[in-house]
C-alpha cells in the first residue's frame, strides 16, 4: 500500500529593504492624506534605496554586510519632484541625484539577494501614497491627488534602516545613523548595538 503525504508548501523567504524614513511632518501628512482618500501603501511611508529583496543571509549577517556597504555615508538631502501616476500606484517622486544613485548601487551590491526589475536603470526613488489602485478608480484618485502640496519639498536623511516584512508589516531590524556636519566621516557601527534590535 502506498501512502501519499501532502506536500508542505515552502515558506517564502521574507522581504528585506533598506529605507529612509521621511521627517515627522511629511510622514504625518502622508498618513492623513491616505486616510482622507481611503488608500494605503505597504507599511509606513518610506523611501526604498532598492526594491524589497530576498536573501539567504540571517539578520546579523545582513546587518554586517550593510554596515560595510554604508560605511562612511554622511547625511544627505532628498528633494521631492512631485506626484507621479503609474498603473495601480500613485507616489511622490524624489530627485535621483548622484548620492541616491551611489547609495542604490551600493545597496544592490549586498548579497546574495534577489533583484527586482525596477532596480538598476529603472530605479525611481519615491514615497508611495496609494498602492493597488483599481484601474477604474485611478483617474478619479489622480484628480484628487495631483494638486496636493506636501508640507516640505526636501528633507535630510539622518539614518537608514534595515527592515523585514513580517505578517504584512514592515519591521525595523537595525538603524544605521549617518554622520552629520561636524561628526567624524565614519561612525563606529561595531559597538554594542551591532546586533539587530
Amino acid at each position: 500500500m502506498t501512502t501519499f503525504l501532502p506536500s508542505i508548501p515552502e515558506v517564502p523567504a521574507p522581504l528585506h529593504s533598506i529605507v529612509a524614513w521621511p521627517p515627522e511632518v511629511l510622514d504625518t501628512w502622508m498618513r492623513r492624506t491616505q486616510e482622507k482618500l481611503n488608500v494605503a501603501s505597504f507599511g509606513l511611508p518610506h523611501l526604498n534605496l532598492r526594491a524589497p529583496f530576498q536573501t539567504p543571509l540571517d539578520a546579523p549577517a545582513l546587518v554586517a554586510v550593510f554596515r560595510e556597504a554604508l560605511r562612511g555615508q554622511t547625511q544627505f538631502e532628498v528633494r521631492i519632484r512631485g506626484w507621479k501616476y503609474l498603473p495601480h500606484v500613485i507616489f511622490l517622486e524624489c530627485e535621483l541625484d548622484d548620492c541616491l544613485l551611489d547609495l542604490h548601487a551600493r545597496t544592490l551590491a549586498v548579497g546574495p539577494s534577489s533583484r527586482a526589475p525596477y532596480d538598476g536603470p529603472d530605479f525611481r526613488p519615491h514615497l508611495t501614497l496609494a498602492l493597488g489602485v483599481l484601474t477604474v478608480a485611478e483617474p478619479v484618485l489622480w484628480a484628487r491627488v495631483r494638486d496636493l502640496k506636501p508640507p516640505v519639498d526636501r528633507f535630510t536623511v539622518q539614518a537608514l534602516s534595515l527592515t523585514r516584512e513580517e505578517r504584512g508589516e514592515v519591521v525595523e531590524l537595525h538603524t544605521f545613523p549617518l554622520a552629520g556636519p561636524g561628526d567624524p566621516a565614519e561612525r563606529d557601527w561595531a559597538g554594542p548595538d551591532a546586533e539587530p534590535s
